[in-house]
């Protein structure tokens, strides 16, 4: 039986959730129930805290998890992230006083709150600082006002609450997060169920990322069309009944799609469509 860690709570915990079900998994657990099983998949899900979820796994209770991985690192232990989610997007950073001139070199002696104490105790010493780390469980961004810290080093997302706590961000970001499937190795891959669930969470990643474009083309034109929509390894190219005319078929990036349908038609495509992909293998 293959053991998953899901988050508890958060908004990793609704998107992970999500995902799992998108992939084909049977997860349904009920009010404040720590497991639920999947028995056609022979899948056992445990519900934990985020930030508790690469001790769990690093400790090999659990095989593979989804966490954040700012959350993963801090914990400090042995964990493989086997793949990036591209959810829960954040970067976490230091931020000082609006009125404030220090940058990250200049910490020394200073008090920095954070609820992530082994990430920042790691980025000083690699950048050759000693501070005195100020550990908070929440509410990071007020104990600067309340006398509590000089510095800050948080999550940040919109930097809203940093602005509205009279803060900013300074330096160069400590670590880019997101949410991350994680196994206590990476020879857990060669386990067929590990490598579908990393397989079908992946399809799924890839295809929110991407859609499908289709079109009609004059031969003529084709070779200046498919160097627009080249795909993943090439498009699909299909005779038309009308002479000298073709339907190409091609993925196409999800964020690029209006700019690459105005250049087709300035091009002379035409019959132009775009369509959702579900999830795919690439």
């Amino acid at each position: 039986m293959l053991r998953i860690a899901l988050p508890n709570k958060g908004s990793l915990a609704e998107q992970g959730l999500a995902l799992i079900r998108e992939a084909g998994y049977n997860c349904y657990p009920h009010d404040r129930e720590l497991t639920a099983r999947d028995a056609e998949n022979d899948i056992e899900f445990v519900f934990l805290r985020p930030r508790d979820i690469a001790v769990y796994i690093g400790g090999g209770i659990v095989d593979v998890g989804i966490t954040g991985r700012d959350l993963a690192q801090d914990a400090e232990v042995d964990y493989a992230e086997l793949l990036g989610l591209r959810f829960g997007k954040s970067t976490f950073s230091y931020a000082v006083p609006k009125s404030s001139a220090l940058t990250p070199v200049q910490f020394g002696g200073t008090r920095i709150a954070t609820s992530y104490p082994n990430l920042v105790k790691n980025n000083l010493a690699a950048i050759g600082v000693t501070a005195k780390i100020v550990r908070l469980d929440g509410a990071v961004e007020v104990s600067v006002q309340l006398g509590v810290a000089d510095v800050i080093a948080d999550v940040v997302s919109s930097g809203r609450t940093l602005d509205q706590a009279g803060l900013k961000v300074v330096g160069e970001p400590i670590l880019k997060s997101e949410g991350i499937l994680i196994a206590r190795s990476a020879d857990l891959m060669k386990r067929d169920d590990v490598r579908i669930l990393h397989d079908r969470l992946q399809g799924i990643v890839v295809a929110s990322e991407y859609c499908m474009m289709e079109y009609d083309c004059p031969a003529a034109i084709l070779g200046q069309a498919c160097a627009i929509t080249p795909g993943i390894e090439s498009p699909t190219i299909s005779p038309l009944a009308e002479k000298d005319w073709v339907a190409v078929k091609a993925m196409t990036k999800r964020k690029e799609v209006n700019q690459i349908m105005d250049r087709l038609k300035a091009l002379g495509a035409k019959g132009i469509v775009v369509t959702d992909i579900r999830a795919c293998r690439i």
